[in-house]
C-alpha cells in the first residue's frame, strides 16, 4: 500500500486499479446503473414493508452499505485523478505564459502540449 497520489504511482503506465476505476466510473455514470440503484432502493423498501425476518433486513442493509462504500471509493479515486490532471494543465499554462512574457526558452510550451494530451496517453 502506498500513500502517493494515484496519478504519480507506477511511472508512465497505469496501474490495474486506475484502469478498473475508470471503467467502473463509466458504468456507474450510466442510466442503466441509475435504474439498478432505484431497484435496489425499492427492493429495500419492499423488504421492510413485507416484514421479512430480521436476518433479511440486516442482509439488505449490508448490501446497501457495501455498495455505498465501494461507490464512494471509486468516486474519490476519480476525483483525485481529475483534480491532478486539471492542476497539471493549469501549472503548464501558467509556466507557458510566464515563459512567453520573459522571453526565455520554450520548455514550458512543450510541457503544455504534453499536459493537453494527457487523456490521450492514458
Amino acid at each position: 500500500m502506498t500513500t502517493e497520489h494515484p496519478v504519480e504511482r507506477g511511472g508512465a503506465g497505469r496501474d490495474r486499479f486506475a484502469a478498473f476505476s475508470e471503467r467502473a466510473s463509466n458504468v456507474t455514470s450510466s442510466p442503466l446503473f441509475y435504474v439498478l440503484c432505484v431497484l435496489m432502493v425499492l427492493g429495500m423498501a419492499v423488504v421492510h414493508f413485507v416484514h421479512l425476518p430480521l436476518p433479511w433486513l440486516i442482509f439488505a442493509g449490508d448490501v446497501m452499505t457495501a455498495t455505498n462504500l465501494l461507490l464512494l471509493t471509486l468516486l474519490k479515486n476519480t476525483e483525485r485523478r481529475d483534480a491532478h490532471a486539471v492542476q497539471r494543465k493549469l501549472d503548464a499554462i501558467a509556466a507557458a505564459i510566464l515563459e512567453q512574457r520573459e522571453g526565455t526558452d520554450h520548455t514550458a510550451a512543450e510541457e503544455l502540449r504534453r499536459a493537453i494530451r494527457m487523456e490521450e496517453e492514458q
